[in-house]
């Protein structure tokens, strides 16, 4: 039987399962698999999607039969832009049926025309109306409106010389969810004619075959770190939207407020779930509120269906530049392979990347180098992070340390005594730190704690080397005391002293 996976069509046998189809498929993410009865029921879907560089074109067809023949893929590599002016764009020429009534019909901004040039139908346009206007474009009897742009009519003022329409496709609605399912299990039986969409590709705003706009640098890095992993999580969904909050709050900064079209890819900027990642499933005006880091290119139907807590795969076109973390003989290896040019501070040894200039990757990539900072690999500590029993606590040292951004992060070491090491991260004003995962009996060596607010020192982080049933590793009572995680490597803070600033390295 044939089935239709991300564009492409694959032979399998028959009685196969998702899992077979999709064996290196990470079994937590989820694939949209659209049945074959929404194929039957396309002719009577509304609205088609006219993909330019520009961005993309909705629009709610009145006559479907007219558009049905451009829907074919080798009808996109006709729909060039030939002609523009104040009222109109055109797009073509191909080959129609178009019977011309040679009679000037009038239209109106958003408009979509049939037309033909000197009334010969195989020199036929796709005209997209800018203004209202009368004119004679060799339509058929009534005009040749064939819809109307119901998303993205703002575009129809930025087409320029060179532009081409590079997909036509119909757009399925959430009214289809019927026909769709959206599933993670690998024992799911799939059916002849079957369409399968397994993941969802971004191109990052900025970044383009003409060069990158450095522009939106940073909240495009925000972006590329929250899907840093290829996961993005539904945590909440609307009609228009599904938004990963997983990185909120995080400040990123408002720098390109433009519309939210159907597959735009925004970061909240202001408000309570500032930092998170919003992909769009209907078009909906610009917000200050929301600045613009790319756009999918593949996969918005699994976007489209996706529910709350779903969890599917993503790619993000650049992938993120981030040598923070690693040896400096795997950043020369990343950066080669990327045609980066790299210079280190120090060349030779066991060293540990702690820092990169320019910090993001659109920047690197514009210019095509980059610095590094190294330390000696015994000069940081791993440590792993209990996340699921301390998530505040965890969050909040994430946060101070810089290891919500970087595999990477430092704090400095204010006190040493004995079998104690106390470290001092900067904590802001306001920031709770609740008591959770308080340990009850004896707390075993290299267990990393913090502090909590029913102390005075809260926000204070320690390791001891020994295990302690009274005290937790900050010196603190166990009541005052949070379980944050472990030190790996013990034997990297023996040589540190009390003003150094150490690194941390988080194992996952």
């Amino acid at each position: 039987m044939e089935i239709h996976l991300d564009g492409k069509r694959i032979s399998v046998p028959a009685g196969s399962r998702l899992g077979n189809l999709l064996p290196e498929r990470d079994e937590q993410c989820s694939v949209a698999v659209i049945r074959p009865a929404l194929v039957e029921d396309e002719a009577e879907s509304q609205e088609v999607r006219f993909a330019t560089p520009a961005g993309d074109l909705v629009v709610e067809v009145a006559k479907t039969a007219a558009v049905s023949p451009l829907l074919r893929p080798e009808f996109a590599e006709r729909l060039r832009l030939h002609w523009q002016d104040r009222y109109a764009a055109a797009f073509g020429p191909f080959e129609s049926d178009v019977r011309p009534a040679r009679r000037p019909g009038r239209y109106e901004r958003g408009d979509v025309i049939l037309g033909c040039g000197g009334y010969d139908p195989s020199r036929s346009y796709l005209i997209f109306a800018r203004m209202g206007h009368t004119a004679d474009y060799g339509a058929p009897e009534g005009g040749g409106v064939i819809g109307k742009v119901v998303t993205g009519r703002g575009l129809l003022d930025r087409l320029a010389d060179g532009d081409q329409i590079t997909g036509v496709e119909r757009v399925f609605r959430r009214v289809d969810r019927s026909h769709v399912v959206v599933t993670h299990d690998s024992g799911f039986p799939l059916e002849d004619g079957m369409q399968i969409v397994s993941y969802v590709e971004a191109e990052v705003q900025g970044s383009g075959k003409d060069g990158i706009d450095t522009g939106t640098a940073r909240s495009v890095e925000h972006f590329l770190l929250s899907v840093q992993g290829g996961r993005f999580r539904v945590g909440s969904a609307s009609s228009t939207y599904v938004a990963d909050t997983h990185l909120v709050p995080t400040r990123v900064p408002a720098e390109f407020s433009g519309p939210r079209l159907e597959g735009a890819v925004t970061v909240r900027t202001a408000g309570k779930s500032s930092g998170g990642v919003y992909i769009y499933t209907q078009g909906v005006s610009a917000s200050p509120a929301h600045t613009v880091v790319g756009r999918v290119v593949h996969g918005i139907e699994l976007v489209r269906f996706a529910g709350e807590g779903d969890l599917f795969a993503i790619h993000a076109e650049p992938e993120q530049f981030d040598l923070v973390g690693l040896s400096l003989a795997e950043a020369e290896a990343v950066a080669a392979r990327r045609g980066v040019s790299l210079t280190a501070d120090a060349a030779e040894g066991d060293r540990i990347v702690v820092g990169q200039t320019p910090a993001t990757t659109l920047e690197v990539l514009a210019g095509g180098e980059v610095r590094i900072e190294t330390v000696p690999a015994d000069h940081v500590v791993s440590i792993t992070l209990d996340e699921a029993a301390a998530p505040r606590s965890v969050t909040i040292f994430r946060e101070v340390t810089g290891l919500k951004h970087h595999s990477v992060g430092k704090m400095p070491l204010v006190f040493v005594f004995e079998d104690v090491f106390l470290f001092k991260p900067k904590i802001g004003k306001g920031v709770g730190i609740i008591p959770e995962n308080t340990p009850t009996g004896e707390v075993p060596a290299y267990t990393l704690a913090m502090t909590n607010d029913s102390r005075r020192g809260a926000g204070m982080v320690g390791t001891r080397t020994t295990p302690n049933a009274e005290f937790g590793p900050t010196s603190e009572p166990l009541t005052g005391t949070n379980v944050i995680g472990k030190v790996l490597d013990a034997g990297n803070l023996a040589g540190m002293r009390e003003g150094a600033t150490v690194y941390v390295k988080e194992v996952k």
